[in-house]
């Protein structure tokens, strides 16, 4: 079979094998001794273990990898990090997991996804995150109305206290744009 080419670069598209690649160089040293998953705070909200997560990872079960929810609910907190008794990066393989997960296109993380896109595009635009922009973005992104009336009543209590300010959406003064742009350039380089 002829792999597909990207018509946008013209190059072959990486597998999800190819792609999992330096996460598993990351971790092949693993012992498997479970000082991860026990060092985790997030652990118990996991549907599998970090260690169990790497064991996956190891004998290249991608397809269960990416129905676990283990990386996303990773807060980077670098405890399992910290306390690996080889020293390996184990945050790092983890946010490049989110990072693969995000490339995929996988439906089960496209609203984390959504989510992060939207807060990136609010910071860029004014130099931090303006609320009220970023949730209307962010809706805007989910395509459905019925979503933002779910939250109705909690935005509405926010402004009554006063932490979110109704600021309507603007272009913004965009100074971050030749940050943002350097670090997409940066990220199609690795």
């Amino acid at each position: 079979m002829i792999p597909a080419i990207d018509r946008r670069s013209g190059e072959t598209p990486l597998t999800l094998t190819q792609k999992l690649a330096p996460v598993r160089k990351t971790i092949l040293a693993c012992i498997q001794c479970g000082t991860c998953s026990g060092s985790c705070p997030n652990a118990a909200a996991m549907d599998a273990t970090p260690r169990h997560l790497w064991r996956l990872l190891l004998t290249h079960n991608e397809e269960e990898i990416f129905k676990s929810r283990t990386f996303s609910l990773c807060s980077n907190c670098y405890s399992c990090t910290l306390r690996c008794p080889r020293g390996l990066p184990l945050t790092d393989a983890m946010s490049l997991l989110k990072q693969i997960a995000a490339s995929e296109n996988l439906v089960q993380y496209k609203q984390s996804v959504r989510f992060y896109k939207s807060f990136m595009e609010s910071v860029r635009r004014h130099g931090r995150v303006r609320e009220m922009e970023f949730m209307t973005l962010y809706f805007i992104s989910m395509r459905s109305p019925v979503i933002p009336l779910k939250f109705t009543p909690l935005g509405m209590r926010l402004m009554a206290k006063r932490k979110v300010s109704m600021e309507i959406p603007s272009k913004g003064t965009q100074k971050l744009d030749a940050l943002f742009r350097k670090a997409k350039e940066v990220e199609e380089q690795s």
